[in-house]
C-alpha cells in the first residue's frame, strides 16, 4: 500500500480510506507496505503532532533491500532518459514493489504508472 492509501485508511472520516480497506479486505489477499511508505507515514505524522495509530505496526513491512537500491536507480535513470522525472523515493519504493512482485494499491497512479513498463502492477 502506498503512503496515501495508508493516510486515507487511518483518517476515520475518510469514505475514500473506507472503500480502499474494503477493496484491500475483498481481495484476499496480503498486504503489506514498504519501510519507505512507513517512513512517509511516521514522519507526516510526527510533523503535525498526531497520534501515531496502532494499528500501524500490525501492518507487515517489505524492507528496502540491497536489491532494491540496485534496482531504483536503474528505474529512475531509464526514465530520465525518456524525459520523465521520477521523485527518488517513489523509484524506491517502486523496486521494493517490483523485486517482491507485489501488486501495488496507489490513488497516485500518476506518480506510478510510468513503472509499470519495468513489471509494477497497480490496483
Amino acid at each position: 500500500m502506498d503512503t496515501d492509501v495508508l493516510i486515507e485508511i487511518f483518517d476515520k472520516n475518510s469514505q475514500r480510506g473506507e472503500t480502499a480497506l474494503d477493496e484491500i479486505l475483498e481481495n484476499r489477499e496480503p498486504f503489506c507496505t514498504t519501510s519507505i511508505n512507513q517512513h512517509e507515514l511516521l514522519h507526516g505524522i510526527m510533523k503535525y503532532n498526531k497520534h501515531v495509530p496502532g494499528e500501524l505496526s500490525a501492518i507487515p513491512i517489505l524492507d528496502y533491500t540491497k536489491r532494491d537500491a540496485d534496482l531504483s536507480p536503474r528505474l529512475e535513470l531509464e526514465l530520465e532518459k525518456k524525459g520523465k522525472k521520477i521523485a527518488r523515493m517513489d523509484a524506491m519504493i517502486a523496486a521494493v514493489a517490483i523485486n517482491n512482485k507485489a501488486r501495488f494499491y496507489t490513488n497516485n497512479k500518476k506518480h506510478f504508472s510510468e513503472f509499470k513498463e519495468f513489471g509494477l502492477e497497480l490496483l
